[in-house]
């Protein structure tokens, strides 16, 4: 498996597929032909269908700028990834180079016929019964081996602060998202409620929702936020760090710790499934940052490595089958208040995880979940999948919001 710098990236929101993944392939491919007078973008399936509510054209033509950009949203079938851009540099009339490039999710791509650049293997198993073997035989703990194979401290440390300075700028930013919905934040109204909320229980799950809807509502802004895995799901991993750090007070050594474990788990799910909203909806996207969240908060809880797994495997479990139907194709309706439900789960999932355990053994492995969750997101319609052509994208009535 790959760096857990390949799955955690800053960058503007507010898609990793969509916004993440373009930006970065204009940005090679602008280095690579520094001599052309104008580019061409052509935009293929998602990325063609919710491009403009996902700020793609506006990314590729910031991308390129000053040299021009035209951008084309194109139609096509039988396309090899249901996020396909191709890039190609002009000399006046004269086709220097084009590249066909696929956003695979995360922020991550690939070019067709150039070997893979998102980096070397740096983790030599490839799922959690290899990795629990090996820590049991190693008598180490899972943020250990993440230890073992990279020196991720110095990263891992810049992530979390990206993620607590995205959240308190929501939190201190008022009045309407961009696009066509319309929407109020609300984040700020939220903390607002918390902070005079005087049962515990309701105040923890307010200041959570406040801190998710805050980096969520950041991120469909096209704010600096983290791929957590994905920037569509980049409100329950900063929610829960920030609620940690600032309200449980824990040391910032432990959030890494935690970071450790819940980036592990994202990286098994992009390495055995996927995490793009594009091929396996919405579940690969919410229910891999509920499981990844998850983990974490099991870990902060002190709940040992079966008990952390166990609350991994819930955050997917109770996502399967969730669909990806953004309406307007704006990272908004459903999403943002869906990362902070997931956040909650997340929570909720690792306190099950602790007592469930104590009582039965869990009968659903991690890999299992993961191997479903896949299964599951290749069943799921191509409308249903990041297009905006079913689900709440066609009832929601874009006059209404």
């Amino acid at each position: 498996m790959k760096s857990l710098k390949e799955l955690f990236r800053i960058g503007p929101g507010p898609s990793s597929s969509h916004t993440l993944g373009p930006q970065r392939a204009a940005k090679l491919f602008k280095e690579a032909n520094p001599q052309a007078k104008r580019y061409q973008a052509d935009l293929f399936g998602s990325l063609a269908l919710t491009g403009k509510g996902h700020m793609s054209d506006m990314i590729i033509e910031q991308t390129f700028a000053p040299i021009p950009c035209e951008i084309h949203f194109k139609s096509g079938d039988n396309l090899k990834h249901p996020n396909t851009l191709v890039l190609s540099a002009y000399d006046d009339e004269k086709l220097l180079d084009s590249w066909t490039v696929y956003s695979i999710g995360g922020g991550a791509i690939l070019i067709e016929g150039k070997a893979a650049e998102d980096g070397k293997e740096v983790y030599p198993h490839e799922s959690m019964k290899e990795i629990s073997e090996y820590c049991k035989e190693e008598q180490i703990a899972l943020w250990q081996y993440v230890d073992r194979f990279e020196d991720i401290n110095d990263y891992l440390n810049d992530i979390l602060l990206q993620m607590c300075r995205t959240v308190d700028n929501g939190l201190n930013t008022k009045g309407v998202l961009p696009g066509k919905l319309k929407l109020e934040r609300i984040a700020r109204g939220l903390l607002d409620k918390a902070n005079v909320c005087e049962n515990p229980m309701e105040k923890e799950k307010l200041l959570l929702s406040a801190y998710a809807y805050s980096a969520s509502e950041e991120n469909a802004a096209g704010g600096i936020t983290v791929t957590a895995p994905t920037l569509g799901s980049s409100g329950v991993l900063p929610a829960l760090v920030y609620y940690y750090y600032y309200d449980r007070k824990l040391q910032r050594e432990e959030l890494i710790k935690g970071l450790k474990i819940a980036g592990l788990v994202g990286n098994l799910i992009k390495h055995n499934a996927t995490i793009s909203g594009a091929q396996g909806g919405c579940q690969a996207e919410i229910g891999a940052a509920c499981a990844m969240g998850a983990a974490m908060v099991a870990y902060l809880r002190g709940l040992n490595q079966h008990q952390i797994e166990y609350a991994a495997e819930m955050g997917i479990e109770h996502h399967l089958g969730l669909t990806c139907d953004p309406v307007g194709g704006y990272v908004m309706i459903p999403c943002i208040e869906r990362n902070a439900v997931a956040a909650l789960r997340a929570m909720d999932a690792a306190v099950l995880a602790e007592f469930i355990s104590k009582v039965k053994q869990n009968r659903v492995s991690f890999d299992m979940i993961v191997n479903t969750m896949n299964y599951t997101g290749k069943k799921l319609p191509m409308e249903l999948r990041e297009t905006s052509l079913g689900g709440l994208a066609t009832i929601v009535p874009l006059e209404s919001c």
